[in-house]
């Protein structure tokens, strides 16, 4: 599937780049703040190594399986006359290629900040080599069918990576060789009808797919984290079905994070879905007594609490 003019000319407005015919890049937020403020994403804090002026954020598919409300993406028919078919990724690039190319695109997005006297020359030389790429950004990447391949070429560049899904194709996470240096799977729903209402699946089945990840979670022998995407007034409530669902899981790392209201995501939710930190933080604590994990930190600039086992 080929991202058509008109949508192309949405993505690049975002301040997305093409990479062949299906996936993007683009200059994280927290990237940019690492070079011109020296000011880190929450996951550098946390998740050693990751720099977050060397992360590169890319999907190595654009189209995805859920419609997420909560999601910053744009969704077929957000726009009058832009419709386009999410899934199933039918002809395909190969891996090396989106590498490279996602590189050379990232490189012209940061050329910028090479002239900007607040940035270290040091550091803005550094950044030009990503040692991480991050696949989110935009789509559901487990859709693109080479997903293993491309791990193994990011580490065949001593780039590591972060692969962030919703969790609806267990079988690729299950036949993923090598597997990621950090797995992340989104849990935005504590019941299967809060998730169809959240999460808005465009095929059917996908809630038990969901299940099905959570319970193949703990024989993954990578880092793991469960991501609560929270909004308030449509997934922020029963927690102690969070915590048993997060216990058929057991991953190494829980997330409580806060709706942003960003992207296409503030036409379909008012500014009143994102959650005050200190609510988070009661959610959070109440997450912990029910799974025996513990509040580790929390990030106020990304309206996020950690919790870990230990």
């Amino acid at each position: 599937m080929k991202i058509g003019p008109e949508l192309k000319r949405v993505f690049e407005k975002q301040q997305y780049r093409i990479v062949g015919n299906h996936s993007l890049v683009k200059v994280c937020y927290w990237t940019k703040k690492s070079l011109s403020e020296n000011r880190v994403c929450f996951k550098e804090k946390w998740y050693p190594p990751v720099e977050s002026h060397r992360c590169m954020e890319i999907t190595p598919y654009f189209g995805c399986n859920f419609n997420c409300l909560y999601c910053w993406r744009l969704h077929p028919g957000d726009r009058p006359n832009l419709k386009w078919k999410e899934f199933p990724l039918e002809k395909y690039d190969e891996p090396s290629d989106i590498i490279e190319n996602a590189i050379e695109a990232r490189k012209k997005l940061l050329s910028g900040f090479k002239g900007n006297p607040n940035v270290d020359k040091k550091k803005f030389e550094e950044a030009l080599k990503p040692s991480m790429m991050t696949l989110s950004l935009t789509g559901e990447p487990t859709l693109y069918p080479k997903i293993s391949e491309l791990i193994k070429e990011g580490n065949k560049r001593n780039i590591i990576t972060f692969l962030v899904t919703n969790g609806s194709m267990p079988n690729v996470l299950a036949n993923l060789d090598p597997l990621p240096w950090q797995l992340y799977v989104s849990l935005s729903a504590p019941d299967k009808g809060t998730f169809v209402k959240t999460c808005r699946p465009l095929a059917s089945g996908m809630w038990e797919k969901v299940n099905e990840t959570l319970e193949l979670f703990s024989s993954l022998d990578c880092r793991t984290v469960i991501r609560l995407t929270l909004v308030n007034g449509l997934n922020f409530f029963k927690p102690e079905k969070y915590a048993k669902l997060i216990l058929k899981a057991e991953p190494k790392f829980i997330e409580a994070k806060s709706y942003s209201w960003i992207g296409e995501s503030r036409k379909r939710l008012p500014s009143t879905a994102v959650i005050p930190l200190e609510k988070l933080k009661e959610f959070a604590q109440k997450i912990a007594e029910y799974t025996g994990y513990r509040i580790k930190d929390e990030d106020t600039a990304s309206r996020v609490v950690l919790l870990s086992k230990k």
